[in-house]
């Protein structure tokens, strides 16, 4: 290499020292790809004949997508100029302690028991076990005041009904919504 980037580039370590001085390009890599992916799938998209109002389904999927690829490469630009990202200093994090698992691991299980549950019982009972278990996985203990399952129950249902009322967006219902 020659010019301005080869000052840049550390002198030991070759290729991967080089990968490693601008592991950031990682990042814009994945920014880009994941950014062409979203505006392919949007431009490719079946237009819909009824919208409701001047801003159709492919407006939003389009702006992400663009903003995407604008910050992939100014980010590029800004680490083959040499820009850094600062190393993570964090407020109270130690960076010696390994990460928690379990709390990973349970919050993987509410979100994988979610999945499977919202078309048998509906948004608002499967929401409900969402954001209580989601409490319960990051440290709230609350559960045996009814507090937490109570603030889950209000936040599912005003979630429902703020999708499937007022913005238009059906989410199953299931059977409580029956009964109602």
């Amino acid at each position: 290499m020659t010019g301005p980037l080869r000052r840049r580039l550390p002198a030991a370590g070759g290729v991967l020292g080089a990968l490693r001085a601008r592991s950031e390009l990682g990042v814009c890599a994945l920014l880009l790809g994941v950014g062409a992916l979203v505006l392919t799938d949007a431009l490719t998209m079946d237009s819909v004949a009824s919208t409701r109002g001047p801003v159709g389904p492919r407006t939003v999927p389009v702006v992400v997508g663009t903003a995407l690829l604008v910050v992939a490469v100014a980010l590029a630009v800004d680490v083959l100029r040499g820009g850094r990202g600062d190393a993570e200093g964090g407020e109270d994090v130690d960076l010696d302690e390994p990460g928690d698992w379990r709390t990973v691991a349970l919050l993987v299980g509410v979100l994988l028991a979610f999945a499977a549950l919202i078309e048998p019982l509906g948004f608002p009972l499967a929401g409900a076990l969402l954001f209580w278990g989601a409490a319960f996985a990051l440290g709230s203990r609350q559960h045996a005041l009814g507090r937490d399952p109570l603030i889950a129950a209000a936040l599912s249902l005003v979630t429902y009904t703020v999708f499937n009322t007022l913005l238009g967006v059906p989410l199953p219902g299931g059977p409580l919504t029956e009964v109602l």
